[in-house]
This record gives C-alpha cells, structure tokens and sequence, in this order.
C-alpha cells in the first residue's frame, strides 16, 4: 500500500489560493507555472481534489472545450473529487465523483491506487479530513516568495511539531520545497 501524500504550493504565509480561488499568485513567481518535475510526486497512481480545485482545473485550462488537456496534468490516473453537486465531467477522463467523508470513501481510493501513492491535489481543508481520520502520510509544501492578506489556508488543522519530521528541505529555483512524515496523534 502506498503513501497518502499532500502535495502543493503556498504563500510564505500560508495560503494555496487568494480570495477569489486564484492561483495568479503562483503563475507570477519565476517558473510558478511550470514546476520542476522534481516538485510533483512521481508514485502516485490516484489524484484527490476537492470541488473547487476540480472547478478551477477545468476553468483555468477551459478543459470542458479541450477535454485532451486534462491529461497534460492528471494524466490517465483516476481522479477521486470530493463534491457535494453534480459536476461536469470532460469527455474521456477517469473522474470519480465521490460524496460524504473521507473515511467512507478511503477504502475506494486505496483500492485505486493499488501499491501507488495518492496524491492530494487539493484543497487545504480536504487534506484536513486525511488527517482527521489518521491516513495522511506526508505534507510536501513548495514555498513561493508571496505573502497575501487573505485566502484559502495551506492547512486549517492543528498540528503540532511532535507529529511532524522534517525529511528534506531544498531551495528549488524560487520556492522553498518541505517535505514533512506526519506521525500518528498521541493518546
């Protein structure tokens, strides 16, 4: 079975997104919108997204018109996103629409990923919901040289240092790349 992996890009001070869901933030900074492959998890085998990164995937690269474009990132991997409502699917893709909380649908998503890692695309709060149920393996954080006043948080969860081990940090171009072992809560 392999890692459960949160795996994304934030502001020095925290945030994965502005206040309107933008990325614009990450775009401007040098290389932001074309990371080394060194920055994306090369085992997994399954992606997790929350509605709104789904939503602004399919925006942002107008997919619903260029349904090929969706493979340029997510490849052929099957792509659990977690949504309260029915969303529009492109043409070809392997989208599971999945509904209700993590820990009911984590039998589903390791079956997916088979030996392969999972990759928690986003959002900050869905990464949470791993944590809350004690199935998320590492936070691996490539930090831009951005503060922003307000958005969407890396990760809106308690977490203290006694559950985290610091496995590599490296400057890579622009970004500050952490990569953290979460351990299991104490009690």
């Amino acid at each position: 079975m392999g890692r459960i992996l949160y795996d994304t890009a934030t502001t020095a001070n925290g945030f994965i997104a502005d206040e309107e869901n933008s990325l614009a933030w990450l775009f401007a900074v040098e290389n932001g919108d074309t990371p080394d492959d060194a920055l994306l998890p090369s085992g997994a085998t399954v992606l997790v997204e929350g509605s709104t990164t789904y939503e602004w995937v399919l925006a942002e690269s107008d997919i619903l018109a260029h349904p090929e474009r969706w493979t340029q990132f997510h490849g052929g991997r099957p792509t659990f996103v977690f949504t309260t409502r029915d969303l529009p699917r492109p043409a070809g893709a392997d989208i599971r629409f999945v509904r209700g909380p993590v820990a009911s649908v984590l039998p589903d998503i390791r079956e997916a990923a088979g030996d392969g890692d999972v990759w928690i695309v986003g959002g900050g709060d869905l990464a949470g919901q791993f944590l809350d149920v004690g199935a998320l393996d590492e936070i691996a954080v490539s930090v831009a040289p951005v503060f922003l006043t307000g958005g969407a948080p890396l990760l809106p969860r308690r977490l203290e240092s006694d559950r985290l081990r610091l496995v590599s940090a490296e400057a890579v171009g622009q970004f500050a790349r952490l990569v953290y072992r979460v351990g299991s809560a104490a009690g």
